[in-house]
């Protein structure tokens, strides 16, 4: 018997009990695999102490568990609770795998009886069966579809001379300290309305109308080692990382190692994408929010054109800028004795809570900042072309409600700033498929409104 106490108590049917829901909702669940424990909580609104005869799944088919102020059990009898008091109950869920492809719904309900009445409450959750990749070396061409989700445990690699190809619509989770790690090729290639997710495994909620993808450091994130050249990413949201997407250093910068186009990359405790000596090309892509440098580059080769650099990062103000840009040329060579930087940024946005850019003079080097909007005080150079200094690009992100999305607001100084000469094909239309183009002048960054 849980809480037995000596108030005075009614055994009146009038005197039930209430709920803070009639129905307990758990976020889709992978099968095998335990759930969140979700609370509910049980009201007595009587100024006496109630008994509760019987808590129970009724019709219990192991599929939802439960604790019940703090025991655990597959029933209780005789739980008593005071007179305007309540008491916890915590309920998981474990769904057995089968042979569904989709999401399919499971349902209990758990059942009160107090004072001769009985009351319920519904218990609903959603079943996924997942491909599951324990430390798999894949040294053969492989793909992933949307058929189902692939969650990731310790770290996947991709071999020299294989290629990953993931399909568009694809959904790959990674568990706690999972990880990409690509010395062959991947081939990531999504679809406009058809992304390809990559995030940490955690779904749920982790404040109401919040999900666990606003914590970064869920899973490590994806390296591309000095071999690795020829990757594509189109059309990805990757998030929720504690390194972001990393290119590890290469002696080689005239060769393709990543090319990225209309990707969303973003939430990471450390860089969202850090490239030493590598090559790398981006069209109509967002990187936001990070714990460090949101990009980091140091030498090598590099375009950016219509990309959106932001920085509203929750759990720390990284003392880093934005866009952090290293060996570029005489005065900051690292004596590694590579070449140094040759980059241009056209029609983009650098803008956040942090500093825009450093360094600031670019004198001396091969980097061009063209039609670039950037959240600082400066002025055009020969280095900085047609900029807008010192504005706010009037994000629709609203950090303190961990809202963030980087399209414009209406009135943006960002909206028609961009040169249409910058406007290549592959970036013509943006990730959610409007027309850079359809009134003139682009807009900067990587959303066309």
């Amino acid at each position: 018997m849980v809480g037995c106490i000596s108030d005075d108590m009614t055994d009146s049917p009038h005197d039930t009990l209430t709920f803070s829901t009639d129905t307990l909702r758990f976020d889709t669940i992978f099968t095998d695999l335990g759930s969140p424990t979700l609370r509910l909580k049980v009201f007595n609104r009587s100024p006496k102490g109630v008994n509760i005869s019987s808590i129970r799944m009724k019709d219990n088919t192991g599929i939802f568990s439960m604790n019940v102020d703090g025991v655990s059990g597959e029933s209780f009898s005789d739980v008593e609770i005071r007179g305007n008091d309540s008491i916890f109950i915590f309920v998981e869920c474990i769904i057995d795998a089968n042979s569904d492809a989709r999401p399919f719904r499971v349902e209990g309900e758990m059942e009160f009886l107090t004072n001769g009445v009985t009351q319920s409450v519904v218990l609903e959750a959603y079943g996924q069966n997942v491909e599951r990749l324990r430390s798999v070396t894949l040294t053969d061409d492989a793909v992933f579809t949307s058929e189902r989700p692939y969650v990731i445990f310790d770290t996947l690699r991709v071999a020299a001379g294989a290629t990953l190809t993931i399909e568009p619509g694809a959904r790959v989770y990674f568990h706690d300290k999972g990880a990409l790690m690509i010395d062959g090729t991947l081939l990531a290639l999504g679809e406009q309305g058809r992304m390809i997710s990559m995030r940490g495994d955690r779904l749920g909620e982790v404040l109401p109308d919040t999900g666990y993808e606003i914590l970064s450091g869920q899973w490590q994130g994806v390296r591309f080692g000095p071999e690795s050249f020829g990757n594509r990413i189109e059309y990805v949201e990757m998030q929720s990382s504690a390194t972001g997407l990393v290119l590890d250093s290469c002696a080689i910068s005239e060769s393709p190692r990543l090319t990225l186009v209309n990707s969303w990359l973003h939430n990471s405790q450390g860089n969202v994408l850090r490239s030493d000596f590598g090559n790398v090309n981006a069209y109509g892509c967002c990187f936001s929010d990070a714990g460090e440098a949101v990009v980091r580059l140091r030498g090598g080769v590099h375009q950016f054109v219509q990309c959106t650099f932001a920085n509203y990062y929750l759990f720390t103000i990284s003392p880093d800028p934005i866009v952090t840009l290293l060996h570029l040329s005489e005065k900051d060579d690292d004596g590694s004795g590579l070449p140094r930087m040759n980059a241009a940024f056209d029609n983009c946005i650098v803008y956040g809570i942090t500093f825009p850019i450093s360094p600031v003079d670019l004198e001396g080097s091969d980097v061009f900042m063209r039609n670039v909007l950037i959240g600082a005080e400066g002025s055009d150079d020969d280095h900085f072309i047609s900029c807008v200094w010192d504005e706010n690009p009037d994000f629709e992100t609203e950090r303190e409600k961990y809202y963030f999305n980087y399209r414009l607001k209406e009135g943006s100084p960002a909206l028609g700033a961009g040169n249409p000469e910058y406007v290549l094909p592959v970036c013509r239309f943006d990730m959610t498929g409007v027309d850079r183009l359809a009134s003139g002048s682009p807009a900067l960054g990587a959303y066309a409104r």
